[in-house]
């Protein structure tokens, strides 16, 4: 009703697979053909993009990061929670005593039982690993960075202030937390979070009704926050599911794997409304629903024209860009 929302109708890929595991890989790669992928697309994107750049480029809420935000060189940061991210190395407090330090000064490196002097445990007895200095150099910032982050993103999510009334589930209070990055100025490009649930095999209707509540209630808060925040024109949220449901019921009142499904693109520069024609219920492929749009279509979008980067090495072709967003 406020114009912020994009509905894309059938959305999916050729010769559709309905293991979750091979699914989610292919949904996450953008690489259908490739049968055991490392990187994902957003990872790609970071990879070509980002390289050397800030520690928050990307941040998933989850106890795991997801094969879509993996790539070869740039690695974004995950946790379940603000307070859970925290750098605990032996030496913290060397860390703490050098954060905001520019440089790793030779005079002010970690003390004796620092990582030059580690010892590692071998079946002969033990072996004293020597690093060079740039190497120690290197790990030295590294776990700084990590110590420095992780009291950046501790404190911008405690002192958060907002009216939104985000749900007390655990994904309203992960939209809750990113709102919080957001505001807090983090550079980041991407954030991540799941809900999940949706593979309702029995009692389908009630469980599916609750699950889109707690979706609804969460969304609602989040761009009601982005709106307070004055923030909401530099936001887009995109959601995706592995894979649809089967048309027919099965026997314990729910549905199985499918193939085709709906996306759901919000923001303030979405293009209102509802993008491809609904599958046909009758027309199936074995029982499935036929899809209409390559969901690589979504992504080139994305990259195009909200990131402002070329897709196709990316995504391995150029892909024809969906009309998500107005002109």
């Amino acid at each position: 009703d406020e114009g912020m929302m994009t509905i894309v109708q059938g959305v999916g890929y050729p010769n559709p697979n309905r293991s979750h595991f091979r699914s989610m890989d292919i949904w996450h790669s953008a690489e259908p053909e490739s049968e055991t992928p490392v990187h994902g697309w957003l990872g790609r994107y970071f990879d070509n993009t980002c390289d050397g750049c800030d520690p928050h480029v990307g941040i998933n809420i989850g106890d795991s990061l997801p094969l879509a935000m993996r790539g070869a060189r740039v690695t974004p940061i995950s946790f379940e929670r603000p307070e859970n991210y925290r750098y605990q190395g032996r030496d913290r407090k060397s860390y703490e005593r050098l954060n905001g330090i520019a440089g790793i000064n030779p005079a002010t490196r970690p003390a004796a039982g620092s990582l030059k002097n580690s010892r590692a445990r071998t079946a002969r007895g033990a072996a004293q690993v020597i690093l060079p200095d740039d190497q120690l150099q290197f790990l030295t910032r590294t776990a700084m960075d990590a110590q420095v982050s992780s009291d950046t993103i501790l404190r911008i999510s405690r002192q958060y202030q907002t009216s939104a009334s985000y749900p007390r589930n655990e994904f309203g209070q992960g939209l809750r937390t990113i709102a919080a990055m957001i505001a807090g100025g983090l550079a980041t490009r991407v954030y991540y979070i799941s809900l999940g649930g949706f593979d309702t095999h029995a009692n389908q209707a009630g469980r599916h009704a609750q699950l889109m509540q707690q979706f609804s209630e969460g969304v609602s808060a989040f761009w009601a926050d982005m709106q307070s925040q004055r923030n909401a024109d530099r936001v887009l949220m995109m959601t995706f599911s592995e894979f649809g449901r089967r048309v027919s019921q099965n026997a314990s009142g729910g549905t199985d794997h499918g193939a085709a499904a709906p996306m759901f693109f919000f923001g303030q520069r979405v293009k209102a409304g509802i993008i491809g024609t609904h599958p046909s219920l009758t027309q199936l492929d074995q029982g499935d629903l036929r899809f209409g749009i390559d969901f690589r279509e979504a992504y080139a979008a994305v990259l195009q024209q909200w990131l402002e980067t070329p897709s196709k090495p990316i995504l391995g072709r150029q892909f024809k860009e969906l009309g998500i967003f107005r002109g």
